[in-house]
């Protein structure tokens, strides 16, 4: 029986037997953080700038799993300066925030409240943050002021952030204090020696190991300006440290980075300038999620929670958007057959030819305090993957990469029918064997996400309805390739083993008092009778009935799962439903987004075109525009916005994916590079939209721009420009 360990034992989060929590104090709502990201470095600020322990105390500079900064405020003359208003520009490149000051006696004088405009700028750039501080002076005589800044490192591993405790920790030594530097430093149990160098220009008055003091003589009307810059360095690194790189450059660096990142993406305009808001903070926060890996670029899943490569986050986020940037895709797969288990371990869930769930750094993962050093905890990934890599073909005609993976195709092909199917009834199901690793394996990996119909926990293996449509897909998908290489025994015995999944699945999931499919099959084979979004990504596999396909549409637009929002994970009256819990009950953007794209592919494009415009309606409400990990699920309630959910992360991957992949199934749009065919199956736009424009939509050897007008019936396509050998076909 799992133990339960929460109040009584003085901690202030809930863990249950082996699943890794987020603790929950105060959520992100009260906190209003902003983040920022360049590769293995994330800062969590609040509005103001600082980094402070409150709420979540999830505040800090992040670095290759470690929190390197847990505290910077600052100060003038002691006090707070008087909060005005702050920003993440629209590219994520910089955090701009303006303060003033309070009012401010000081040797008999006094300078006025809000006299002083303190602004200041904050970016990352590898594994350095940069901060110009501007002070100016709009009072009509000199002033004198201190500015204070108060720091700490506590070089605490993100799972013990996430409210992990550990036995023992490494060696946490007195901080080096040097003119215009401080350095603190903590040697781990694993003998990686972290570093954290906080560098400030000009030369403090005074340098401590925990604060620094300037004095600043305001001329009125001039500004005076500080700079600082944090620095993480881990001692198994081959670069130097520090590596006094000026905030000028740094910024060109960080600018010219994120303009040749963008040329890789197409370019989407509309006639709402709401939708081009979300438009334009989605694709810069998977630019920003993106990391530079030693196999190419990869979205990382989410800030704070989930920095850091998963598989099937990963290849989810890569699929949404493979239309507006192919490139992507290449740098997932590369790295998930670079990763892919070879041999079975079983603490890591892995077996031959399985994709990896997730991969950490930090202290405890290098240690084995927590499986997810390479850890391969997932069921649908190794599907995923295969998929991912078919409709990179189809995108792109790379035939050289295929060929290249094609070793680590056929290796997930032999996990699928070898060990993914754990007792032979024709199904891939899991079981957990690792003691520490995951209990539940799917999308919806909590505890308690799967369930029969009374809420008691099935016993294993546990085959997942949407689990058996991903293996119909990919099988289907790669014996299209398998006929590109020319091996066509392959190709029929694929299509031949599709076919026989399909009949057996309809066969053995679904459930009549349910209109819709079971959520699983248990050890048992008893079916787990709950109405939950799952059914949903049936519709997006391919792998339902029309007709029945056609039942849980209606089913997943009646009011058990519509919030007005999104599709509800569980339905309402479930037996585990909570509509702010993390799986039962909440919405996730891009759950809702994949089943919109499952309906309208179906021909269900008024129900799929209610959920794009509930999710755009959202969109508004959330800070940013950013659509987060996930928000609650309750019913929509007048004018007020959607419910936050505590702790979700924000930005997620697949949340700002999700944009993309609606657009794409409202038009029907299909890029064929085998055909050099772009089609435009049924295009439909959303009535908020009265005009689309398409720009550099790029192939291997062909460049075109589109216009698309919604008329009251339909949507007219207009070729603004060509070039290369493309064809433009609509269907109406």
């Amino acid at each position: 029986m799992d133990k339960v360990l929460g109040l009584a034992e003085g901690k202030d989060f809930i863990q249950i037997g082996d699943t890794y929590y987020v603790r929950v104090c105060s959520p992100f709502a009260d906190d209003r953080t902003r983040v920022l990201k360049h590769n293995e470095t994330f800062g969590v600020f609040d509005r103001r700038g600082d980094i402070q322990p409150l709420g979540l105390g999830d505040q800090g500079i992040y670095y290759r799993g470690t929190r390197h900064l847990n505290e910077s405020v600052l100060f003038i003359e002691k006090s707070f300066p008087l909060f005005l208003s702050s920003t993440i520009r629209e590219d994520n490149g910089l955090f701009t925030i303006d303060l003033s000051n309070p009012e401010i006696e000081k040797e008999g004088k006094i300078i006025r409240q809000q006299t002083l405009l303190i602004t200041r700028t904050k970016f990352i750039w590898e594994a350095c943050v940069y901060e110009e501080i501007s002070v100016c002076n709009y009072g009509e005589s000199p002033a004198q002021v201190i500015l204070l800044f108060k720091f700490n490192a506590d070089f605490v591993d993100l799972f013990e952030v996430r409210g992990c405790k550990r036995k023992r920790r490494g060696n946490l030594m007195d901080p080096v204090v040097e003119k215009d530097a401080v350095v603190f430093k903590y040697l781990g149990l694993d003998g990686i020696l972290r570093q954290t160098r906080l560098f400030f220009d000009p030369q403090p008055l005074t340098m401590g190991s925990t604060s620094a003091s300037l004095s600043l003589d305001l001329i009125p009307r001039k500004e005076k300006i500080i700079r600082l810059s944090i620095e993480c360095h881990q001692s198994d690194e081959k670069r130097i440290f520090p590596s006094l790189m000026s905030y000028e450059e740094a910024s060109l660096k960080s600018t010219q980075d994120y303009q040749q990142s963008e040329k890789r993406w197409s370019r989407v305009w509309t006639s709402n300038s709401q939708f081009n808001s979300w438009v334009n903070r989605s694709k810069s926060d998977l630019l920003m999620l993106v990391s530079e890996t030693p196999f190419g670029p990869f979205p990382y899943a989410g800030v704070p929670w989930f920095c850091t490569p998963f598989g099937r986050d990963g290849i989810i986020t890569t699929l949404e958007c493979l239309w507006l940037s192919p490139e992507l895709a290449k740098g997932v797969l590369s790295f998930l057959a670079a990763t892919q288990a070879k041999e079975f371990s079983i603490e890591a869930d892995a077996e031959p030819g399985k994709i990896l769930h997730e991969t950490r750094e930090g202290e405890m993962a290098n240690l084995g305090e927590i499986p997810f050093r390479k850890y391969y905890g997932s069921i649908d990934a190794t599907c995923l993957f295969l998929i991912l890599a078919a409709e990179y073909y189809k995108r792109t005609v790379d035939k050289k990469f295929i060929e290249e993976i094609w070793p680590n195709i056929e290796l997930a092909l032999l996990w699928i029918d070898r060990y993914g199917d754990v007792d032979g009834d024709g199904f891939v199901e899991y079981r957990k064997k690792s003691s520490r690793g995951l209990t539940n394996q799917g999308w919806k990996d909590s505890f308690d996400s799967v369930f029969h119909k009374d809420g008691s926990f099935p016993i294993g293996p546990i085959a997942l309805c949407e689990v058996q449509g991903f293996v119909y897909a990919a099988k289907k998908h790669v014996a299209d390739l398998a006929a590109v290489l020319g091996l066509f025994s392959l190709h029929d015995r694929l299509v031949k083993e599709a076919e026989i999944l399909k009949e057996k699945f309809e066969k053995e999931f679904w459930v009549d008092e349910l209109s819709s499919y079971a959520l699983a099959l248990d050890g048992r084979k008893e079916k787990c009778q709950v109405l939950a979004s799952n059914a949903g990504l049936c519709l997006y596999t391919g792998i339902a009935s029309p007709q029945r396909a056609e039942k849980i549409g209606n089913l997943l637009m009646s009011d058990k799962f519509f919030t007005g929002w999104g599709i509800r994970t569980i339905a309402e009256g479930e037996a585990r439903y909570n509509p702010i819990s993390y799986h039962n009950g909440s919405v996730w953007p891009f759950d809702t987004a994949f089943i919109a794209a499952g309906l309208m592919s179906y021909g269900m494009k008024e129900m799929g075109m209610k959920l794009f415009k509930g999710l755009f309606e959202a969109s508004l409400f959330f800070d940013l525009q950013r659509l987060p990990e996930l928000f609650g699920g309750i019913a929509r309630r007048g004018d007020e916005g959607p419910t936050l959910y505590p702790v979700a992360c924000s930005p997620h991957a697949w949340s700002s994916g999700a944009i993309f992949l609606l657009l794409q199934s409202a038009l029907g749009l299909k890029i064929d590079g085998t055909k050099n065919e772009i089609v435009f199956d049924e295009p439909r736009l959303p009535d908020f939209l009265d005009k689309v424009v398409i720009q550099d939509l790029k192939g291997r050897d062909w460049k075109i721009d589109i216009e698309l007008t919604r008329y009251p019936h339909n949507v007219g396509v207009r070729l603004l420009n060509k070039e290369g050998d493309i064809k433009l076909i609509v269907i109406d």
